[in-house]
């Protein structure tokens, strides 16, 4: 590791984010500044514009743009509206119910959809009315709703889980995938105690209850969308398709489901759809080339032997280690998005991980879950702009409310990472 390539590296990038350069452009630059320092120009111009170019040729990378895609049709599909209507009678009767209901809504719609960002704004959008109508305070609805958006992440289908598939080397995504179910629902349910105990403590309205013939009624209505789910996951599961061929199945039943079935999307609302999915992959696919130049570039000079070395000589304990790693990535979320952030640093811990008996899958939930509480936290967390947008409030305001909220999922973050089988359990049941 050359002291002078990892100081144009580091330099450079932290520059051009504080210039306000983009983080895709960021990322690049800086990695051909250290290849320029490093070689000569022609051949580092040429070996990162490679680099780059393999990245993307990936069979697996063609799960994300059918993802994005389904989750397009799902957002505009009133399928958001039908999975609140069903968590509002699953919990809608209990202190704070709306707020329990915002929790479960954006878990069930963040899973479906596989988007943090999509589950804020189309649940944040239905439910901050509804909060308001009953009492409750805009920030508080805007916090739930954004911390409780980032689950979607976890719990699959998940794009992020993909990509962290990709920078490991060959995960079994099918494994990240299982393995996320347990994590993301103790994600939620650390989420909802702590947003009960400040309803009960604010006294906040209590719904009415629900007549058990009604429930069955909302759950019938949301059972297609539930069923997405099912047929996804269950199909990789049992080996019936590969994840990138489930990502095409989601986009056929996404489709169907909204076009015929709820008739919520129109065909003259195709063209805005395939758009905004081509705007979007578009992104994904130039961070992910990027990053894994900068990634190649990193490997080039030794770096991740030199951070591995120097982690191990501060100790050989795999708690200390463990939580080091935890401190550095909460601290990189707050500034990086997640998709280069695990592109990044995945090729960096895993090997000093593995060495001290980590399994690959429980870092990588662990990786995932972490750089998921730097969506909530600014000067880069998108879901915190989201939520804040959608709700109609400061940034400021917001923070105070979404401190509880934050800690709690710092703890489930611990949970996890000292209790692997949180993890692992599910994978090890399917034999994946």
């Amino acid at each position: 590791m050359e002291f002078l390539e990892v100081i144009v590296l580091v330099v450079s990038f932290v520059v051009l984010l504080v210039l306000g350069v983009p983080i895709a452009y960021s990322i690049g630059i800086s990695a051909l500044l250290t290849m320029l320092v490093s070689i000569a120009p022609e051949p580092a111009f040429t070996t990162l514009a490679q680099r780059m170019a393999t990245a993307l040729d990936s069979f697996a990378l063609l799960a994300i743009p059918f993802f994005v895609l389904a989750g397009q049709f799902m957002n505009r599909g009133g399928i958001a509206s039908r999975l609140i209507e069903f968590a509002k009678g699953l919990v809608g009767t209990l202190p704070g119910g709306l707020a329990y209901v915002n929790i479960l809504a954006c878990m069930l719609f963040g899973a479906i959809s596989g988007s943090a960002v999509a589950a804020a704004s189309a649940i944040g959008g239905i439910m901050t009315p509804r909060m308001a109508k009953e009492g409750y305070p805009k920030p508080f609805s805007a916090a739930v709703n954004i911390t409780s958006s980032t689950t979607g992440m976890i719990i699959p289908p998940s794009n992020i889980l993909i990509v962290y598939s990709l920078a490991s080397g060959g995960v079994s995504i099918a494994a990240l995938f299982v393995a996320g179910y347990v994590p993301g629902f103790l994600v939620g349910l650390a989420l909802m105690l702590v947003a009960g105990y400040i309803s009960y403590k604010k006294k906040f309205t209590v719904g009415e209850r629900i007549p058990l013939k009604e429930v069955v009624k909302k759950f019938l209505d949301a059972l297609p969308s539930l069923l997405l789910l099912i047929i996804v996951i269950g199909g990789i599961i049992a080996g019936i398709f590969t994840a990138t061929e489930a990502s095409a199945i989601a986009v056929l039943y996404t489709v169907i489901l909204s076009m015929v079935v709820y008739k919520e999307v129109k065909v003259n609302d195709l063209p805005e759809i395939l758009i905004q999915t081509v705007i979007t992959t578009s992104i994904v696919m130039l961070l992910i080339g990027t990053s894994m130049g900068m990634s190649w570039v990193m490997s080039f000079e030794n770096i991740p032997q030199g951070v591995s070395e120097a982690l191990l000589s501060i100790s050989d304990n795999k708690i200390v280690i463990l939580i080091i790693i935890n401190l550095i990535l909460l601290f990189v979320g707050i500034f990086m998005d997640m998709t280069p952030a695990v592109l990044i640093f995945t090729p960096i811990f895993l090997p000093v991980v593995t060495n001290l008996g980590v399994d690959p899958v429980h870092f990588g939930i662990m990786m995932v879950l972490n750089l998921c509480i730097g969506l909530c936290t600014p000067p880069v967390g998108s879901v915190l702009f989201v939520g804040c947008g959608v709700a109609g409030v400061s940034i400021s305001k917001v923070i105070k409310p979404l401190l509880p909220l934050f800690i709690a999922m710092v703890i489930a973050l611990l949970l996890i990472t000292y209790i692997p089988e949180l993890s692992l359990w599910l994978p090890g049941v399917f034999g994946l």
